[in-house]
């Protein structure tokens, strides 16, 4: 496989993860108490009252049996701290003293400097616009008319307090007021174009500040650096909010305006609340309510439901009572139904016609909003409260009709007791008959609960079980040369099994972490982190033998498979006189 330009290689990341003390790391965010072999506490990524968060040293990996997260020690600073893959290996590589070296062999010179490029943009992208925040933040003290900005934001009841800890800035209303600060080579020019700061001009004069006359809203990422900006314009302008556009740093639909500031503001959060703009954001922090953040001038969509449930556990949005604020929760509602499982919530709720969160906190304080968010309606609700209103029950017809519209929003909803809880809600108070329609309902999802009932059903197979003992005890390969003899056999999760049969080889003494870490990115990470988890009661004495048992089983499986099929084809007539032959000393070895 030819390597990317400016990849960590692959032998410092089992370098890395053979260093690291998964129980080290994770103590330092989450205290651990030990439980046998293992260690185990609350899980961080979920709300629990009884500890279900395991982590073992000898796999170097964590489970969580009540919501599924797991994985190695990397994984869990990409979850726990919200960094992407490479931030995370930095992390983990800076706790333990190491430098992170850069993959540049099979590159071309041409290849590897555009890579240091970009990369040396991207950190230059970030301090500019960490420069022009501070700068809007100074202008709101020391603009000739920062009299206008200061009555603005005080009429709107905020205090210097919570304007500092959003960032909160102003530019003045010319057309050059920040470019005059930091324009000052064509390329800085540039950068600030590509940044969405200002605009090129279409007369080929000068470029000019992009926000002007407006208050400054500084949009943060996940760690805290600048990417964008909300600018509120005062007085009469249009559009009473300007977002910054897509840029390289900032991708809005991946982003939520308050995510940094609630989760540094609260170390445990349990809940959050989306809301529709920035102010809504501040003034519920400012009365109190620190635990809201915002989509992005765009509808929520799936990406920021993934990074919210990846969060917390319970989302309620939080929208006005007016038309465009219903189809917002309808958009997010649909782009959330592949996210929902047991475990996690995603509720509704609208403030009265003509307030939105902002007028109401400052109306009506903390309590009364918080009061209104405790009444919001679980996802189960809204569905049936959106739908019926389309339809007349009254009538089979309608009532036909209601089952057809529930039928591709279950489609996207995986298998759940919530799932099941819908079906037969419709089914019993719908339905003509409540089999029938259940069974249409269920049509959908045939296929992927035949898949999970396989896939329960086979966590003992000969296959899986080879693959645990591999992980636990690598150095058992040293009794044997390959699997080659495997190879012709067509039996599910076989190639995995020879595969990490080849990676074990090479590495005897490593540990689960590191083996797993090598298929990160594709389908068979997650299938074997699962088996990673699967406790087989084998100890280290006795795992060679079993594992030489479990590969006769996966042989023995293959004849009787390879037996029937023969025997079908002899009934079918169609079978050939090598392949009659191979028949009979099957069946001869079966007696």
């Amino acid at each position: 496989m030819r390597t990317m330009p400016g990849l960590i290689p692959r032998h410092f990341i089992d370098d890395l993860l053979a260093r690291a003390d998964i129980v080290e790391i994770i103590d330092a965010r989450v205290p651990l108490k030990k439980a046998g072999k293992n260690y185990q506490a609350c899980c961080p990524f979920h709300t629990e009252k009884t500890p279900s968060f395991s982590v073992s040293q000898d796999k170097q990996f964590y489970h969580c049996f009540g919501c599924g997260e797991h994985g190695n020690a990397i994984s869990f600073i990409m979850e726990f701290d919200r960094l992407e893959f490479p931030d995370a290996v930095e992390e983990l590589a800076s706790f333990y003293g190491m430098e992170v070296p850069r993959e540049e062999r099979n590159q071309t010179p041409a290849q590897i400097a555009q890579h240091h490029q970009q990369q040396q943009q991207k950190q230059d992208d970030f301090a500019l616009m960490q420069e022009i925040s501070r700068f809007y933040q100074l202008q709101l003290r020391q603009a000739s008319d920062k009299a206008t900005a200061i009555d603005y934001l005080k009429g709107r009841g905020l205090s210097g307090e919570i304007v500092k800890a959003f960032g909160i800035g102003y530019i003045s209303d010319a057309w050059d007021g920040m470019m005059n600060q930091f324009a000052t080579t064509q390329s800085l020019s540039k950068q600030l174009v590509d940044l969405g700061m200002a605009i090129e001009s279409d007369k080929g004069g000068k470029p000019y500040d992009r926000f002007r006359g407006r208050i400054m809203f500084p949009i943060h990422d996940r760690r805290g650096r600048v990417i964008g900006f909300g600018g509120r314009v005062l007085g009469d302008g249009t559009p009473k909010y300007l977002n910054s556009p897509e840029t390289r740093i900032y991708h809005k639909g991946q982003e939520l305006y308050g995510l940094f500031e609630a989760k540094k503001t609260n170390k445990q959060l349990e809940q959050l609340i989306i809301v529709e703009g920035y102010m809504d954001v501040v003034a519920l922090a400012q009365h109190g309510v620190t635990n809201a953040v915002a989509s992005l001038g765009t509808s929520t969509t799936f990406e920021q439901l993934q990074l919210l449930f990846r969060t917390v556990k319970e989302v309620v949005c939080c929208y006005d009572g007016d038309r465009a604020g219903r189809e917002a929760a309808w958009r997010a509602m649909e782009n959330a139904l592949p996210l929902i499982r047991d475990g996690i919530s995603l509720k509704f709720v609208f403030v009265p016609d003509g307030e939105d969160p902002d007028s109401l906190v400052r109306s009506k304080g903390k309590a009364a909003f918080e009061e209104i968010i405790a009444q919001a309606q679980p996802l189960s609700a809204f569905l049936f409260e959106q739908l019926l209103t389309q339809v007349d029950t009254n009538t089979l017809e309608g009532k036909a009709a209601l089952v057809d519209k529930f039928q591709p929003l279950l489609k996207k909803l995986p298998e759940s007791v919530l799932k099941e809880a819908i079906i037969n809600e419709l089914a019993n108070n719908f339905g003509t008959g409540s089999e029938q329609i259940a069974n249409k309902l269920s049509q959908s999802t045939t296929f992927e609960s035949k898949v999970a009932q396989q896939n329960k059903s086979s966590k003992g197979t000969p296959v899986r079980r080879a693959i645990a003992l591999l992980l636990e005890f690598p150095q058992i390969t040293s009794s044997f040369d390959d699997l080659n003899a495997l190879t012709h056999i067509a039996m599910p999760g076989l190639p995995l099994l020879i595969e990490v049969f080849g990676l074990c080889k090479q590495n005897p003494n490593g540990n689960s972490a590191q083996f797993i870490e090598h298929f990160r990115g594709r389908p068979e990470a997650n299938q074997l982190a699962k088996v990673a988890t699967w406790e087989h009661h084998v100890t280290e004495g006795a795992a060679e033998q079993e594992f030489i048992d479990t590969i006769d089983k996966i042989f023995d499986l293959y004849l009787e498979q390879r037996y029937e099929t023969l025997k079908q084809k002899i009934q079918s007539k169609d079978i050939s006189q090598d392949e009659y032959q191979e028949f009979i000393e099957l069946a001869s070895n079966k007696h």
